[in-house]
């Protein structure tokens, strides 16, 4: 399976959540790319966007290998790889300062993207994470344990491409997986997107933007 972009990745994502439609979602996006596939599921099942401001800690050297992530919260929750950090003998003063450089990153992302909002209100919701793919799951996990410190009724991860080893190895994390592909040559996210281009802060924001203005239409509309 080969999206066309981010948005047809989550227009396809979209249809196998429709039946969460009723039931008051909230859907949070892994930024910056789970949010272009989030603004299309949020729109198509008319629920609030907001977004999960999650940072990978790669490996040193290997920038794009993740051995952890950090995630933003009233307690900032970081996830290791421990396997892996043996492995590469990854020293604890690196990922201390590794972490630090993240936390820096997220509040960073949190004041461009927030812009004083507080964080949606999950309590007794049901909560869908989505992001454009999944490699190695570690900035998933992360982002799943945050989630569900927020108390949602639901735990629901959505994505559109993934490894089927990683998938296997979060289904402890959520309380139902959906993806759409899990190829078992899996390489790399990018491989399954025609487009895979970076979003930039003005793009997240101009998408959050928007799927606000859609929402205060749906509330207008009920009233």
């Amino acid at each position: 399976m080969i999206f066309s972009d981010r948005h047809d990745a989550g227009r396809r994502l979209a249809e196998a959540l429709l039946r969460f439609r009723d039931r008051g979602p909230v859907v949070l996006a892994l930024a910056r790319g789970g949010v272009a596939v989030g603004f299309e599921v949020a729109r198509a099942i008319g629920a609030a966007l907001d977004v999960v401001l999650v940072r990978k800690i790669g490996a040193p050297f290997q920038p794009e290998l993740a051995i952890g992530a950090v995630v933003d919260g009233k307690d900032p929750e970081v996830v290791t790889n421990e396997d892996l950090v043996r492995v590469l003998q990854v020293p604890r003063e690196y990922l201390r300062h590794a972490t630090d450089q993240a936390l820096a990153e997220i509040e960073r992302r949190r004041t461009v993207f927030a812009r004083g909002r507080p964080p949606a209100d999950l309590t007794g919701k049901t909560a869908i994470v989505v992001d454009d793919g999944i490699a190695t799951g570690a900035t998933t996990r992360a982002a799943l344990r945050s989630v569900r410190r927020r108390q949602p009724v639901r735990l629901v991860l959505a994505v559109p491409v993934a490894s089927p080893d990683t998938i296997m190895s979060l289904k402890a994390d959520a309380d139902e997986i959906i993806c759409l592909a899990e190829p078992e040559d899996f390489v790399a996210i990018g491989a399954y997107y025609y487009d895979f281009h970076q979003l930039t802060d003005d793009d997240v924001v101009d998408l959050l933007d928007r799927a606000r203005e859609g929402s205060d239409t749906i509330r207008a509309d009920a009233r």
